[in-house]
């Protein structure tokens, strides 16, 4: 039986674990065999124009919408690329690369993800607000946005509910910008499929919506993935450079569809 995250608790009901991300999640054998896939309504790409995705970290744009951005780069659509923050906070007690050095290195991993996407003439914006503090400079990230949203065809942003602070103030950020500009908006979930498992009550099923991913673009999207060297695999042999994201992790967004909240 796989265990939730909320299903770790000691005998006097605390958790061993800092938050539900450290926690043990649910495996993606859970996920493939879940009905409620069928039941989700296909979100159609949006109409020829510019389509801004808003990561909070780089990676997350390529996790949660990789397969959706070679598609809308496969059909023309001009893609803007805004990391609210560098990442530089992934591996904090590494010897290996310290963060001015992450910086540079998540830099050239986003710009090859995006190349190997197919989208390599992306506009890439970086905001350089600071790893792990987006919520304490959300209306900065929001006003910085409301130019970038103007005339899109769509605006994507993390889920706000993602269980992540640096996701939720960048998609809350987003979401305002996008409404003052009157963008069309939606949210697209990163870590949820860790923590969280099938048909959970905490999750807004009602307002998901599934794009679909040919083989071809699984294929593109796992290729991409691979770009993020520094968060699928060790730095180095210590506990402090261990990856981010392992194989368990990765297989959430290797799916043959990508998911938004509507």
């Amino acid at each position: 039986m796989t265990a939730h995250p909320f299903d770790t608790a000691r005998p006097d009901g605390t958790s061993p674990y800092a938050d539900a991300i450290q926690a043990p999640g649910t495996d993606e054998s859970v996920w493939e065999t879940w009905p409620g896939w069928e039941s989700l309504r296909e979100f159609p790409l949006p109409p020829p124009g510019r389509v801004v995705v808003v990561a909070a970290h780089p990676d997350d744009e390529v996790l949660g919408l990789g397969g959706t951005l070679a598609r809308l780069a496969a059909t023309g659509h001009r893609l803007t690329v805004v990391s609210v923050t560098d990442g530089e906070g992934s591996h904090p007690d590494s010897e290996v690369l310290r963060p001015r050095e992450l910086v540079r290195v998540r830099a050239e991993e986003t710009r090859l993800a995006l190349e190997r996407l197919g989208a390599g003439d992306a506009e890439i914006v970086r905001l350089h607000v600071p790893d792990s503090g987006v919520d304490h400079h959300e209306e900065e990230v929001r006003r910085a946005l409301v130019p970038l949203c103007s005339g899109a065809v769509l605006v994507a942003a993390p889920w706000t509910g993602d269980v992540h602070s640096d996701h939720e103030a960048a998609g809350r950020a987003a979401r305002g910008a996008a409404r003052e500009c009157d963008a069309p908006f939606v949210e697209y979930p990163v870590w949820l499929w860790h923590w969280s498992h099938p048909d959970d009550p905490r999750v807004p099923w009602d307002r998901a919506a599934r794009l679909t991913l040919p083989a071809g673009t699984v294929a593109r999207k796992r290729h991409a993935v691979d770009a993020f060297a520094s968060q699928i695999r060790p730095l180095g042999p210590g506990a402090a450079d261990a990856p981010v994201l392992p194989p368990e992790e990765l297989a959430h967004h290797l799916r043959p569809h990508e998911v938004v909240f509507l």
